[in-house]
């Protein structure tokens, strides 16, 4: 984890989920949405937005109009919206997009109040400096990267070649359906919607933009986020429903853990071990033992490759 920079962090439920708890907000989860279906989607009502991650498409010019929607540059003034200014923070800011645009449905605590006070009459690119240089949601984010000792903290600019995937948020405000992507010039209206709207009007907007991809893509990713669906089970005195729920943030939770830790070090204190082990026994042991882990990688290789060659033909 960088001390000073902004790292890359999964597209993943549980930690968006504790992300944004973390941050003090209130009673939200993420869900991942497996089914671009808008009943499995209201199913989770009620749902404040989505993100959504995709490739980026580097080689892409960029256009006056956006490909679908129109730009509403009076939205980017009345709602928060924030130009993306940094690497790698997409993913905090596309969820900030929907919180911070959702404070009459969500509580999303006095820390983010007061940075979303502190930005209002700022226009999108000072908001977006704002974002990058606020020392909480850079230390909240980064908590949520996974540890590796093979960082490569040099900064370039991605080409062509490169595999880039950016995160933008869909949700309804002021009466109409917005996407907003801190790499355009203004939220990207959809039409009417209203909150309870939602599911039905988003679906096709995704569908349309999912189809402009070729069809073997299949990189995508989209997270729901919705009130705390324990409240929902609670209400409806759901018990099932209710442990499901308690055994999914105890599993979010483990995962998140794991996330903070670099495993090269026991990795490389278990290998040590297991090699002292064997050479304890004799060089003549350590040998055959060591002939037979070669034959079992080669078999396994071999086994591989047969069942690429199978599923090629």
């Amino acid at each position: 984890m960088s001390a000073a920079g902004w790292n890359t962090i999964e597209s993943d439920a549980g930690v968006f989920t504790y992300l944004v708890d973390n941050l003090g907000v209130k009673d939200v989860q993420f869900e991942e949405l497996v089914s671009l279906d808008a009943e499995y989607l209201r199913q989770r009502s009620p749902v404040y937005g989505v993100v959504f991650l995709f490739k980026y498409p580097t080689g892409e010019k960029s256009q006056e109009k956006p490909l679908d929607g129109t730009y509403d540059y009076e939205a980017a003034e009345s709602h928060f919206f924030a130009a993306q200014t940094i690497q790698n923070a997409c993913g905090t800011q596309a969820l900030l997009s929907v919180l911070l645009n959702k404070t009459d449905d969500i509580k999303i605590g006095s820390r983010l109040q007061e940075f979303k006070d502190f930005t209002s009459a700022f226009p999108a690119d000072l908001r977006g400096e704002a974002l990058s240089n606020s020392e909480l949601i850079r230390y909240v984010h980064n908590s949520f990267a996974r540890a590796s000792p093979f960082a490569d903290e040099a900064q370039r600019w991605a080409t062509e070649e490169d595999d880039v995937y950016h995160f933008i948020a869909y949700t309804s405000m002021g009466g109409k359906l917005y996407e907003l992507d801190g790499l355009k010039p203004a939220p990207i209206s959809h039409g009417s919607c209203g909150p309870n709207e939602f599911p039905e009007k988003v679906i096709p907007v995704l569908q349309r933009r999912i189809e402009r991809y070729p069809a073997q893509e299949i990189r995508f990713n989209l997270l729901a986020m919705v009130q705390d669906l324990r409240i929902r089970a609670r209400e409806l005195g759901d018990q099932g429903w209710l442990e499901q729920e308690e055994q999914k943030r105890v599993a979010w939770q483990r995962e998140n853990a794991l996330r903070r830790h670099n495993f090269i070090g026991f990795i490389g204190e278990m290998l040590k071990g297991v090699v002292g082990t064997k050479l304890s026994e004799g060089e003549a042991k350590y040998q055959v033992w060591l002939e037979e882990a070669k034959d079992r990688t080669r078999l396994s290789l071999e086994e591989r490759r047969n069942a690429a060659g199978e599923q090629v033909s």
